[in-house]
């Protein structure tokens, strides 16, 4: 891979990423309109009961999901990238099967009078407790893109952000890609670093210097065959080694420790340790040679 096409693929995560939240941002919408069928389904009974004719619509007709359905923006981002939950609606069933036993529920629905802030309280709910650990939804997921299986507790978080805007009187709007441009246009005149510069420095120089960091790993650990070392971390590695040559305003303690946490996510039960012990010899080795040197204030932070 050269570095346009490891721009490209960086650039094409990002946006899987932002892809996933309006994906899950859209299932508010199909919920309340499932809970409406339901409604009407038991309107139309032969022998309706006092409750099928008089039932609470507190749900079906919340405010929260009306706006999202009514954004003219949100149905063209949607549309634009062909995300709908149309071909899921046994999953939209069971989640408002789920719902209905939920004690929080319940009493949402017993709850005297309406508000959109009450129906964001209980979609923030929603989406912080009955998605992430739900099996249907990771195929469902995984069956939409390999690049959304890690990042839905993120993308969760950002619809529920998004709850707190609408609550507010924000319209709808795409969130940037990057945190530090979203923290600039929440914060005009903000003085954060760009997160995509970063990025992308980080990449480019793990990238161009992956050859020498490679020799590196392998020397350190001669009784392992290279084609027996596991990707994942030796990818890892060399991020940790150019973020530490590169980024002298970084204090080594910390990009030791990111890695560390990282690999317990992406790697082997054994990861951790791996890249731990080695990564922090092969830096120590890059301290000797002069090509790690810190700021007077990372030097402080260590």
């Amino acid at each position: 891979m050269d570095l346009a096409g490891a721009y490209a693929a960086l650039d094409a995560h990002c946006e899987a990423t932002r892809d996933l939240y309006l994906f899950m941002l859209g299932l508010a919408g199909p919920l309340a309109r499932e809970k409406r069928h339901r409604i009407e389904a038991a309107r139309g009974k032969f022998h309706p009961t006092e409750e099928d004719l008089h039932p609470n619509e507190k749900f079906a007709d919340n405010r929260l999901s009306a706006l999202l359905d009514a954004d003219p923006d949100l149905a063209k981002a949607l549309s634009r990238r062909g995300l709908s939950w149309e071909p899921y609606d046994l999953f939209i069933k069971k989640v408002l099967d789920t719902l209905e036993s939920r004690d929080y529920f319940r009493a949402y629905l017993e709850a005297e009078g309406t508000s959109l802030a009450e129906d964001v309280r209980l979609m923030t709910r929603i989406y912080e407790n009955e998605f992430v650990d739900s099996e249907e939804l990771a195929a469902i997921l995984e069956e939409k893109s390999m690049l959304w299986v890690d990042d839905l507790a993120y993308a969760l978080t950002w619809c529920c952000h998004t709850f707190a805007d609408l609550a507010e009187g924000q319209s709808w709007r795409l969130p940037e890609l990057y945190q530090s441009d979203i923290i600039r246009r929440r914060k005009p005149g903000a003085d954060v670093d760009s997160d995509k510069d970063f990025v992308r420095k980080l990449v480019r120089c793990a990238l161009t210097g992956y050859e020498s960091y490679f020799g590196r790993i392998t020397a350190a650990v001669p009784d392992w065959d290279s084609d027996r070392l596991f990707y994942p971390d030796i990818a890892l590695i060399v991020l940790g080694l150019a973020e530490a040559e590169h980024f002298p305003e970084i204090p080594l303690r910390v990009t030791l420790n990111e890695y560390i946490e990282i690999s317990k996510f992406y790697g082997s039960p054994k990861s951790r340790g791996f890249v731990n012990g080695l990564l922090d010899r092969l830096v120590a080795a890059l301290r000797e040679e002069g090509r790690i040197t810190k700021t007077d204030i990372s030097k402080k932070s260590e």
